[in-house]
């Protein structure tokens, strides 16, 4: 939260590695979403007209598993980024060697390089130091504009901060951690957490981390029905991790001691499939006609009662959908509390595809305070984790 800012760097004349997370939606050479190279103009932007030579822009995308794989190729991505800036960029068939060198080294007119997927290399994600010395001969100075893989540490993002004369945050990354991290340590109150998705598991560090400083905790999606077995509820065919039903109760007890407001549904859509066209039913959920059926959605009392804990909110943060979100039929909770979080006058902060994807398709997302570009690394620094791409750089 602390780290040294682009803004400390002198970049005049200089050559910037700048590590971006370009990892879009790719298919048949289309890019399917541009949020994320869209979130990385800024500080691109800022580079050039602080008069850096050349940016030299590095990013994942996908996982080949370390070989070249054409349909991960950035050069799609390049080509948006260049349309995006108003200006062309150089793109490089590979991330180290001759041809990355000769396109860096004599700065393009373009004075912008997008070297391709950095996990065409299996040395990337293994934080090969050999591999990052590569990497960082392309460059004078290094900046991590990359929150999305700031939880990794991978050579483009760890042990290259360490053979670099000078490393920072780019302007996303700042933006990350400010709003981030001003939510866990200074939150206007009441502050409430929003938690969904589907598995218990993934979400368990950040349940215990914001215990202790949230004013009320609420729970959506499958995960819900981890709780419910755990408080023997019906839940018919609904996701359960039975291996942590302990870990529920605990969560209960830590919530009950503290004197927390901890939020499960109230009532759910049911139905016999996770598909359109599926006949559902709405249900209290200590109903048993819920039978062999599957909750997949919150329901409007539910939904009702959600809201009406945002009301006097000043700082949320959501992470999840309240039910199946992909289909209409299922969705009208995710879609309801999109709008709930949307209307709430403080802070308001979201992450995950999921619960990103509902405030856009509800047309709020310009309402929304800051949407996180890192869903795996708002949660792991939700759930009080060291990121490892933060750890290393330099602080202000």
């Amino acid at each position: 939260m602390s780290s040294r800012s682009i803004r400390d760097l002198d970049l005049k004349g200089r050559r910037l590695f700048l590590r971006v997370d370009f990892n879009v939606p790719l298919k048949n050479g289309v890019i399917g979403n541009d949020t994320r190279i869209r979130a990385a103009l800024p500080t691109i932007r800022y580079a050039l007209d602080a008069g850096a030579a050349c940016v030299v822009v590095a990013s994942h995308l996908g996982r080949p598993k370390g070989r070249p794989r054409p349909e991960m190729s950035l050069g799609p991505v390049a080509a948006r980024l260049g349309a995006l800036l108003g200006a062309p960029v150089a793109f490089a068939s590979d991330c180290i060697g001759p041809d990355a060198e000769r396109t860096v080294q004599p700065a393009p007119a373009s004075r912008v390089v997008l070297l391709e997927n950095l996990r065409f290399h299996p040395q990337e994600e293994q934080n090969d130091p050999a591999f990052a010395k590569a990497l960082a001969a392309l460059a004078d100075v290094y900046v991590n504009d990359a929150f999305g893989a700031a939880h990794r540490a991978h050579a483009s993002v760890e042990a290259i901060v360490r053979l670099m004369p000078e490393a920072a945050a780019g302007l996303l990354m700042e933006q990350e951690l400010r709003f981030l991290g001003d939510a866990l340590s200074e939150p206007a109150r009441p502050f409430v957490a929003i938690l969904g998705g589907a598995k218990v598991s993934d979400k368990i560090e950040v349940i215990n981390n914001l215990i202790p400083k949230v004013d009320r905790l609420i729970i959506g999606g499958a995960m819900a029905y981890t709780f419910f077995k755990a408080m023997g509820k019906p839940v018919g065919r609904s996701l359960v991790e039975d291996d942590k039903l302990d870990a529920a109760r605990h969560i209960k007890t830590l919530a009950s001691q503290r004197g927390l407001d901890l939020l499960l549904p109230s009532d759910h859509v049911v139905a016999d499939a996770i598909e359109a066209g599926a006949a559902i039913e709405t249900l209290d959920v200590h109903d048993d006609a819920i039978g062999t059926r599957m909750g997949l959605d919150i329901g409007p009392v539910t939904i009702a009662a959600y809201t009406a804990s945002l009301a006097d909110a000043r700082t949320v943060v959501w992470n999840g959908p309240m039910g199946v979100f992909e289909i209409d039929a299922f969705a009208r909770g995710t879609i309801a509390m999109a709008t709930a979080v949307a209307e709430v006058n403080g802070t308001t902060i979201v992450g995950g595809g999921d619960s990103i994807a509902a405030v856009t398709k509800a047309g709020v997302a310009d309402r929304i305070t800051h949407i996180s570009t890192g869903g795996g690394a708002s949660l792991e620094f939700l759930g009080g984790r060291t990121l490892p791409g933060v750890a290393v750089l330099p602080s202000a």
